[in-house]
């Protein structure tokens, strides 16, 4: 057997060479974007044959959304670890300074969370419907868990919020794109303070709360990075 067959049967070793394709791949999208980006350039980049790319993903379609889906697993397992170290960062405003931060410091993951043409080529025109559903379940879990436990303003429903939230969230990275924006740190503080004074209960939030919602967060979230990984082939730290 060729000393390439011997390494794919080493986890570690399979693993390490996914990472660097990846980290190649997300290199090589931010520099050109996806029409300019071919499987022979990220072969060339990694130093890799073409043919070991394929025993990873199939398609480059396939590659370029493991690219985009491992940034957004970065952040949110950023976000995750976030609220172990701190329940509180559970409550909404904290969680949205939280991530926006975690996404500012990505510029690739920006600009594909704001659908970006150039960067996303066809992609933009053809969503991944399972990986949409998954992160829509969590995303209402979560606003369910604020309202239950009354952590949002009572006169909107947790899809009310959620949608409000959302739109609100989107704008700020819209505006933190632009050369005259402030800070990312400013507008992270910007967003935590415009989103407690929109969407908060105005009452306090008991230590105890916060730990019960904190855990259930960091099950769902926990969740889904697996989840994700599983889906698009991202190996495990």
């Amino acid at each position: 057997m060729s000393a390439n067959g011997e390494r794919l049967r080493d986890p570690r070793q399979r693993a390490e060479r996914a990472t660097r394709i990846l980290d190649v791949a997300g290199e090589l999208l931010l520099r050109h974007g996806y029409r300019r980006v071919t499987i022979d350039d990220v072969a060339a980049e990694a130093a890799i044959g073409k043919g070991t790319v394929y025993l990873h993903w199939k398609t480059r379609e396939q590659l370029f959304r493991a690219v985009f889906a491992r940034e957004v697993l970065f952040a949110m397992d950023e976000l995750r670890q976030a609220i172990e170290d701190d329940a509180r960062t559970c409550l909404l405003h904290r969680f949205a300074s939280t991530y926006y931060l975690a996404i500012a410091g990505r510029p690739l993951l920006r600009r594909f969370l704001l659908g970006d043409p150039d960067l996303l080529g066809k992609l933009t025109s053809s969503p991944d419907g399972d990986r949409d559903a998954r992160h829509g379940e969590v995303a209402r879990g979560y606003f369910a868990l604020l309202t239950e436990h009354g952590m949002l303003r009572d006169d909107l429903s947790a899809a009310e919020t959620g949608h409000a939230y959302q739109a609100t969230f989107e704008g700020f990275l819209r505006a933190g794109s632009t050369p005259a924006a402030p800070s990312p740190e400013q507008q992270a503080d910007l967003l935590a303070r415009t989103v407690q004074r929109a969407f908060e209960s105005d009452t306090g939030v008991p230590d105890g709360t916060a730990e019960q919602v904190a855990a259930a967060m960091i099950g769902l979230l926990s969740d889904l990075i697996t989840a994700d990984r599983d889906a698009f082939g991202i190996p495990r730290p």
